[in-house]
Parts: structure tokens; C-alpha cells; sequence
């Protein structure tokens, strides 16, 4: 436990229940990040035969597709602290292979379940071989783990020399409602927490994520902002929506009483109001995130 009383293994417990408990369900959400998935593995320049760490990979989202763009050849290796959502994962894998095309030789497309393998792993402290991959991927992460200098060593010392690490964070808060609304909502209604969580915005400033990256050891850093919008029908469907990406935070509001849990329901509709199209028909919320890749 740190002098301020933060305690990265308690912390660490509650974000694998937390997102344990929201495995199917934040697969289910994937079309609403699906503007930054695609961002991040273009930035990775992907190519046939290469080898892919997915930490905090979760239902091996990026996983899977990346699988798609390293074949013929390549493989993917998902990581997450959280085993039921490999698990997770590691299904719907089974199930796109089930249903893939097949070649005139019989031979499933790229992408099936071989070029993707599944393995519970902290990032912090990585079981895998020095040099051993030509890709880190990180999308959504590097701003959960306890300590993300640690996790950025992790990480290029699994690169081979000139391997480049590329992950995603959210911008700085003012520029992310999809998140803030919900976080303003909770600070409103609940006390504040005897021990501050990491702000999933700290790495919000294109500097302080470039300084990170170059005191890890990485090079040629490049980062690229990424804007997308999330629709959402009305505010009971944004609500689940946050509790479905919100890992820890998600588990720790579902220990709430259930007429605080639908409290907080209720009163996220006064801040969504900024977000109401014009037509009044459900809402339209922004978020920033930034794209990242530095050479190892």
C-alpha cells in the first residue's frame, strides 16, 4: 500500500471481478469503440508472419483482429488479468471459426482460432520471453494498471528491437462526456472515495503520454487523436453502457443498495441533457481518445 493509501492489489482484485461480471456484455458494446479499434490497428501497420501481444485484452477484441491481418503466418497472443473475459474471448473465437469460409482445400480463412491463443497474465508482471513479439498492443489500458511504468517496461521487453508498442487512452476529461457524464452523476449523488482510484484521464495530454513512453525506453513516438461518437436511445441505455466498459467502478457500484443503484439511473438523464440532438431523440455523446506508437 502507497503512502496515500492506494492499494494496487485491492485495486487490481476489483477490476478483475469487475470485469469478470461484464465479460459478454462489453463484447456486446464493441460496435460503440469500434471507430477506435480500427484506429489503433492501423497505426500498428500490421503485416503477414508477425507475432501480437493483446494486454488487457479482454474478449480479445483487438485479438481477434488483428489475427486477421498478420495471417498467412502470424499469431496473437490475448492477455488479460481477468479470466472470465479471455474466456469470453476465447468462445466467440470458437464460434467465428464454426462459421468461417473454407478455401477450395478446405482450409479456414486467416483469423481462425490457431492464430489466436488466450492466457491469463498481469501486465505488469508478463510471463513471456524477452524479444519475443514484433507488436505490443494496449487499447484502453495503460491508464488501469497500478503502475504503467512497470507495464511499459513489461512491454518493451517483450518487443524485438525495432517492434513498436501502439495502444489508445481517453483525452483529457472535458473532451470525453462518454465517460465524464457518468463520473459526474456518481460524484454528485455518492461520497467521495476514501482512496482516490487512478484517473482513467491521466494520460489525457499528448506530452505526459509522450513522456511516459520516452522514460520506458521508446522511440520514434507518434500520436494521433481519435473523435468518435456513441448514440444511445435514451439514458437508461448510456447508463449501461458505462457500466459495461467501467471494469472495477462497475463492480463497485453493483455492491451499491439497489435504490442507490437506481438513483444513479435516474439522475444520469439531468447530465445527458448537453447531449440531446436537436429532434429529441436520444442522445449523441463524444468522446476523445489518443492513438499511440513508439518504437522499441
Amino acid at each position: 500500500m502507497s503512502a496515500s493509501g492506494f492499494d494496487a492489489r485491492r485495486f487490481k482484485t476489483l477490476e478483475r471481478a469487475g470485469f469478470n461480471r461484464i465479460a459478454a456484455r462489453y463484447a456486446d458494446t464493441a460496435h460503440l469503440r469500434a471507430a477506435l479499434a480500427d484506429a489503433l490497428l492501423d497505426a500498428a501497420e500490421l503485416a503477414p508472419g508477425q507475432t501480437v501481444l493483446d494486454l488487457a485484452s479482454g474478449p480479445g477484441l483487438l485479438a481477434r483482429a488483428a489475427a486477421q491481418r498478420v495471417q498467412p503466418g502470424g499469431w496473437v497472443l490475448a492477455s488479460d488479468i481477468a479470466e472470465e473475459m479471455l474466456a469470453e474471448g476465447a468462445r466467440r473465437a470458437a464460434d467465428e471459426a464454426t462459421g468461417a469460409t473454407h478455401d477450395d482445400a478446405g482450409a479456414a480463412h486467416a483469423g481462425g482460432p490457431a492464430a489466436v491463443s488466450f492466457a491469463a497474465a498481469d501486465a505488469e508482471h508478463l510471463c513471456v520471453p524477452d524479444t519475443s513479439f514484433d507488436r505490443v498492443l494496449a487499447g484502453l489500458a495503460l491508464f488501469m494498471f497500478p503502475h504503467p511504468d512497470n507495464a511499459l517496461a513489461e512491454m518493451r521487453r517483450a518487443l524485438r528491437p525495432g517492434g513498436r508498442v501502439v495502444l489508445s487512452v481517453w483525452g483529457v476529461r472535458d473532451e470525453v462526456p462518454l465517460i465524464a457524464r457518468a463520473q459526474d452523476c456518481i460524484a454528485r449523488l455518492l461520497p467521495a472515495p476514501k482512496v482516490a482510484r487512478p484517473s482513467v484521464f491521466r494520460f489525457g495530454e499528448p506530452a505526459v503520454l509522450e513522456a511516459a513512453l520516452g522514460a520506458a525506453g521508446f522511440g520514434d513516438v507518434r500520436i494521433t487523436p481519435c473523435r468518435f461518437t456513441c448514440t444511445f436511445a435514451d439514458a437508461a441505455e448510456y447508463w449501461q453502457a458505462f457500466l459495461d466498459l467501467a471494469g472495477g467502478a462497475a463492480e463497485a457500484l453493483a455492491r451499491l443498495p439497489d435504490a442507490t443503484q437506481q438513483q444513479l439511473r435516474d439522475a444520469v438523464t439531468d447530465e445527458l441533457a448537453p447531449h440531446r440532438p436537436p429532434d429529441g431523440a436520444g442522445y449523441a455523446v463524444d468522446a476523445l481518445a489518443l492513438v499511440a506508437s513508439a518504437r522499441a
